[in-house]
């Protein structure tokens, strides 16, 4: 006969077992060229996308330049602000490209201490700062290109683009609601 205390610890002995069979939550990236990035992750930096990294601009009233390039005709862009929209597209997506790079061949490096067996605490402090330094340089500067984009278009067009990327109200007269800075500044 089985009492109630071998019971209790039969069942944990099949839980413990259980939980013991199953596979890591990271066993499906091990087959990763760079453990810490996805294909998709890779193809982002490799192509200069923003990846959300200038979140901070974009929600409070400072648009992108892709953005507004895909809006050009809804927010009526003139003829020079989309020669300079696309210059500044341009030039912030090349050296995105060129910084992407860097994060991904310093991710490479790192991943290849650890494959190699040659990861130490100052070749980690090493290795991940730079990591950081770099993915930092990136985000400063996705962020300088909406500060600049900013001083392309009229406050009109801000609180535009700010309605059709869906940030503000809209109201029957087209205003809606923008960043109180939005509302005072003259171009």
């Amino acid at each position: 006969m089985i009492t109630r205390n071998a019971l209790l610890a039969l069942s944990m002995l099949v839980a413990n077992a259980a939980n013991a069979a199953e596979p890591s939550t990271y066993g499906d990236l091990n087959g990763r060229a760079i453990k810490a990035l996805s294909a998709g992750q890779i193809d982002d930096l490799q192509s200069g996308r923003g990846m959300g990294l200038a979140l901070p601009a974009e929600l409070n009233g400072y648009p992108g330049p892709l953005h507004v390039l895909d809006l050009a005709d809804q927010l009526e862009l003139t003829a020079g602000q989309r020669n300079e929209t696309q210059r500044l597209f341009d030039a912030m997506q090349a050296q995105a490209i060129v910084l992407g790079e860097q994060v991904i061949a310093g991710e490479a490096a790192l991943d290849r201490m650890f494959a190699l067996g040659t990861a130490s605490d100052a070749a980690i402090e090493t290795a991940t700062g730079e990591i950081g330094r770099l993915q930092g340089a990136l985000r400063s500067h996705h962020l300088r290109y909406h500060v600049a984009m900013r001083q392309v278009l009229s406050p009109h067009q801000l609180m535009r683009y700010q309605q059709l990327r869906g940030y503000a109200a809209d109201d029957a007269h087209g205003h809606g609601d923008a960043a109180p800075d939005m509302q005072h500044e003259h171009r």
